[in-house]
């Protein structure tokens, strides 16, 4: 249930405080329905895909984006058994420059290929749904404002999961009880104090898992999220950090990270187009598979406990 908590932020260059109120959830109630949809929902298994990084090599390049790649990653997610109860994607959905026209066509041809999934999709915000550049910041209070780019990512990823901000938190729990998971999604471009505050109060929230999402990965210091956002993960316990940015895939066990970054952008040397499944298994721990898209063979497999911590085999 959503509870409005009012928190006194310092205001920046003054000594006083200003008053600004933010959107916490104070209880972890997934909503009712059966089901990944706005908000979360309630599931039998937690078993869920993450994608990241689909635009193209070149700025305004739509004619060759590449939404064949991108349909065939969300084809296999789609052909998963068990079927994946929901997607994260962590962001770069566009390469479009901001005084022009080509955002809402590039996010047009992802949405596109990314129908070839019938599950929700719950989408991260990458550094090209503002200017495109790693430092870049839009959206309230951002130094770049609200670009195109920035305006088409919100109506046209967020708006549909009934989000009204960059940064929110999504709740699924067992239709049993027997487990809670949040999924806490950062704006590492669209960064502002009530950002900051919020994401210590929903970080703070008990579950039994706890998924956060960014799109630039811990090395990335100069996307202005990035050092704060990583010391309030160091504040509180959590699962897993999914990120992209870099196009490839990577486990970094130290920072209890992966990087999914190979959905469909130029991939680096050695790197194929792939996906990643985390999936709970029944003794509460979590088994995480990154896939190659073309072989379905796997590129990696680890598993990690509700904390993050590594299974370690008898």
């Amino acid at each position: 249930m959503r509870a409005a908590v009012v928190l006194a932020l310092a205001g920046c260059g003054s000594s006083s405080a200003t008053t600004q109120p933010v959107d916490a959830y104070i209880d972890l109630d997934a909503p009712a329905h059966p089901g990944a949809g706005p908000g979360g929902g309630l599931l039998d298994t937690l078993d869920f895909a993450v994608v990241g990084d689909s635009r193209p090599a070149n700025i305004d390049d739509t004619a060759n984006y590449p939404g064949a790649v991108v349909q065939q990653i969300f084809s296999d997610v789609e052909a998963e058994v068990p079927h994946p109860a929901f997607a994260v994607t962590t962001g770069d959905y566009m390469f479009a420059s901001t005084g022009g026209l080509q955002a809402a066509p590039q996010l047009g041809v992802y949405l596109g290929a990314r129908a070839a999934y019938s599950g929700e999709v719950y989408p991260t915000m990458g550094n090209h749904e503002c200017t495109g550049y790693t430092d870049s910041n839009c959206g309230p209070g951002g130094s770049d404002g609200d670009t195109e780019n920035y305006q088409q990512y919100m109506a046209k990823l967020v708006a549909p999961i009934g989000e009204t901000r960059p940064w929110f938190i999504e709740h699924v729990a067992a239709t049993d009880g027997s487990w809670s998971a949040k999924l806490v999604f950062i704006a590492g471009n669209a960064w502002n104090q009530t950002e900051a505050a919020w994401l210590d109060l929903a970080l703070a929230e008990p579950s039994t898992y706890t998924f956060a999402v960014r799109h630039e990965p811990h090395y990335s210091t100069t996307a202005p999220g990035v050092n704060p956002s990583t010391e309030l993960l160091a504040k509180h316990p959590f699962t897993l950090l999914l990120t992209g940015h870099t196009h490839s895939y990577a486990h970094v066990a130290a920072y209890k990270e992966i990087i999914v970054g190979n959905g469909g952008a130029p991939p680096n040397t050695g790197t194929n187009y792939g996906y990643v499944i985390v999936a709970r298994q029944p003794d509460g721990t979590l088994q995480v598979t990154s896939y190659d898209y073309a072989s379905h063979a796997i590129v990696d497999q680890f598993a990690i406990n509700p904390d993050g911590s590594p299974v370690v085999a008898n």
